[in-house]
């Protein structure tokens, strides 16, 4: 755990961290981009702690590569790469920067570095884990195998690097039916989400689709009545739903698709009113790229993805550790996984 009090003290020491409105008008086209979900007051605590940053990832040669669920400073401020867990493990495979800050959960900077072996990854916070994650284990893997022999395996990239080792190959939310419907066999094993593979399996009628009881805290506390209910309250909702949730709330949706296809849903069809079904940064990070849409709620914040803060990147980059590793015996296989992934979206989008 990070002691939070020894950190404070040694970034001060380096770094004018004071809140600063001049900084903050310096800056007013970063904040333009996020305005409507960070207040200027907030902006000018902010503000310093990205041109810090900013500064380090030249010096040190790094780039972030920020999830969509990030917080907007983060995901505005310091993000050289943004997007979903495929966007990101794609990119992952490209950057050519010695230096790579994960902002984001575990397994995503271990994907990073299980793709880029040689090069340093770091977490801002080890304990930013994942529920979905940590809900399967390659004995798990071993055990549907047993159940179900000769079916190939699928695992989410929301996994440990030793379930994508003992897995045929990954997909992510945006893939997943594409994926499914390319594997040989009748019957596919999907992990670790029982929604996700739930919703594929309407998607892929040809497959038999057998999964893992796991779930994503933050998707599976939807409810059908919750979408009824801002329907009541709101005319002319548009409900937009993350393939994580229940079926029975996807059903509810106008849309469904992973954090990069409601990115381009809200962008091509421009509702006057939408819900985002998702994680609460999501409607943040897109607000200000879409002023004539009104973004409603409910929303369920991520309290894994929110212990990446500016602060503890900063850190990470100030004191180069949270250093990322995998075993290069995991490594091997789990790297083939991802790359059968990244290969076969490749294909299938030509």
């Amino acid at each position: 755990m990070l002691d939070l009090t020894a950190l404070r003290a040694e970034l001060a020491a380096h770094y004018d961290l004071a809140p600063s409105v001049a900084l903050a008008e310096e800056m007013a086209d970063l904040h333009a981009r996020m305005g409507r979900a960070v207040p200027f007051p907030d902006w000018a605590i902010a503000a310093p702690y990205v041109a810090a940053i900013n500064r380090l990832k030249a010096e040190r040669g790094a780039v972030v590569l920020a999830h969509n669920y990030m917080t907007p400073d983060i995901y505005h401020g310091i993000a050289d790469v943004v997007g979903d867990s495929l966007q990101l493990a794609i990119e992952a495979s490209r950057v050519e920067a010695g230096v790579i800050v994960q902002c984001g959960v575990h397994f995503m900077a271990e994907t990073s570095k299980i793709l880029n072996p040689a090069k340093t990854v770091l977490m801002p916070d080890m304990e930013a884990g994942c529920s979905l994650a940590e809900s399967i284990t390659a004995e798990g893997i071993a055990q549907m195998r047993a159940r179900y022999p000769g079916a190939k395996v699928v695992s989410y990239v929301n996994t440990t690097a030793e379930v994508k080792a003992a897995s045929d190959i990954c997909c992510t939310s945006s893939n997943a039916a594409q994926i499914v419907a390319a594997m040989p066999g009748d019957t596919v094993i999907m992990t670790p989400d029982k929604w996700l593979a739930q919703n594929v399996a309407k998607l892929v009628p040809q497959k038999r689709i057998v999964w893992w009881d796991g779930a994503c805290i933050v998707h599976e506390r939807f409810t059908p009545q919750d979408l009824r209910d801002f329907r009541d309250w709101h005319p002319g909702l548009q409900i937009i739903a993350h393939p994580e949730c229940p079926p029975d709330v996807v059903a509810e949706a106008d849309f469904a698709g992973s954090t990069a296809h409601i990115i381009d849903f809200v962008g091509r069809t421009r509702p006057e009113k939408a819900m985002l079904v998702t994680e609460c940064s999501m409607a943040a990070n897109i607000a200000d790229a879409h002023p004539e849409v009104e973004f409603l709620g409910p929303c369920n914040m991520c309290p894994y993805m929110k212990k990446i803060t500016l602060e503890k990147v900063l850190w990470s980059l100030h004191s180069m550790t949270g250093q990322v590793e995998v075993d290069p015996a995991i490594a091997a296989p789990a790297r083939l996984a991802v790359e059968r992934m990244i290969d076969l979206s490749r294909k299938l989008a030509a």
